[in-house]
């Protein structure tokens, strides 16, 4: 591996993604890269991740380093902190034979992932899957006891704007394949028009559909500038002792927002808002609902997820992976059908045509003089 270019480091990698131009060095400290992650990337353009901690442990099998590799992006993988902080932020950077050089001095050495390497520790994490499950398992029930009022209806819910009684209401999350299924509902959202609800980093998922989020809620902490300035109602997540660090970006902007102090995530709260407003039904987009999706945002556990989802199931319907149930893609022989169909007319009406039958004969006299019949 030999590569030069500019590095660019942030600690925490959707914090990075904004900063990042093409053909940089991404730098960045994300133990068991997940596929989000790796998207991001991928949309950036880098031309080189170089990670501090294991892209792939071997807790679970993580997907996006291959999804990295297979987009032509290498990793230099398991830096280490040291390596991290000794890294210029800004700064040009040399990488030969996976050693890392600055200024002509070596700082750092790390370990080119390949696909090979990827696929054997794949095959330790999923062996590894059943033992994860038990511990997943075990905080989820656990926790549950903690975060009952999510379900027993002794949460305040914030003074809002937006009427939801008996209306739809879409809610996104920019999830795993949030893009190719806001494209296969694309159609009911513009026939049923619902409250659109984006959570975090969902309400730029939208707006990048041509749609403005009726409401953002969330930390605060993933969405973009030009999304809280789009006028929608903003609701900011806080913790139970009512502490809402995502408030002072809201100040800071000039915006208004109320704050919804709860446990769980932001998305179970979404879900739980709506529900308990009057919502007729609720669709998700993108929303977090196993395990590994659990894992890789850096939780042990799913507790208010769950809790939720039996709170709400009965108005709730999923549409994470619908794009992979169904993809409208049109065939070669609809094509000809089509086309077949739009000339059939024009051919019956020239065959009523006397004009046309003239000419017909003119043309075949044509060719069997040119052919000498």
């Amino acid at each position: 591996m030999d590569i030069q270019g500019t590095a660019k480091k942030n600690i925490k990698t959707k914090n990075l993604i904004s900063q990042l131009q093409q053909e940089e060095i991404a730098v960045i400290d994300h133990p068991d890269l997940d596929q989000i992650a790796a998207e991001s990337l991928i949309q950036a353009k880098v031309k080189l991740v170089i990670n501090a901690s294991p892209s792939i442990s071997g807790r679970y099998p993580n997907p996006g380093p291959e999804i990295l590799l297979k987009a032509g992006i290498p990793i230099l993988d398991q830096v280490g902190e040291e390596c991290f902080n000794s890294l210029p932020d800004a700064g040009e950077i040399e990488i030969r034979n996976s050693c890392i050089f600055y200024n002509g001095i070596l700082i750092g050495k790390g370990e080119e992932l390949t696909l090979e390497r990827i696929e054997t520790l794949t095959k330790l994490a999923n062996e590894n899957l059943n033992s994860e499950l038990g511990k997943f398992v075990h905080n989820t029930l656990e926790y549950a006891l903690k975060e009952k009022d999510l379900i027993m209806g002794e949460l305040p819910l914030p003074e809002i704007r937006t009427n939801f009684r008996k209306k739809q209401v879409l809610v996104v999350v920019r999830g795993q394949n949030y893009r190719e299924d806001l494209k296969i509902i694309y159609s009911y959202i513009r026939e049923v028009n619902p409250i659109l609800m984006g959570v975090d980093g969902g309400a730029d998922a939208l707006l990048e559909f041509g749609l403005k989020p009726d409401i953002i809620i969330g930390d605060m902490d993933s969405v973009s500038d030009r999304a809280l300035s789009s006028g929608a109602e903003l609701i900011v997540h806080a913790y139970k002792d009512g502490r809402a660090p995502g408030f002072d970006r809201i100040k800071a902007l000039g915006l208004e927002a109320v704050i919804f102090a709860a446990p769980g995530t932001s998305e179970d709260i979404a879900l739980i808002l709506a529900y308990e407003k009057g919502a007729d039904l609720i669709v998700a987009v993108g929303t977090h609902s196993n395990m590994i999706d659990f894992l890789e945002k850096g939780r042990k556990g799913m507790a208010s997820t769950f809790l939720v989802r039996l709170k709400v199931g009965s108005i709730l319907v999923d549409a994470r992976g619908v794009s992979k149930l169904y993809q409208n893609r049109i065939k070669v022989g609809q094509i000809i059908l089509i086309c077949l169909a739009a000339f059939l007319p024009l051919i019956l009406v020239l065959s009523l045509n006397k004009a046309t039958w003239d000419w017909l004969r003119l043309l075949w006299l044509r060719l069997r003089l040119i052919m000498r019949l």
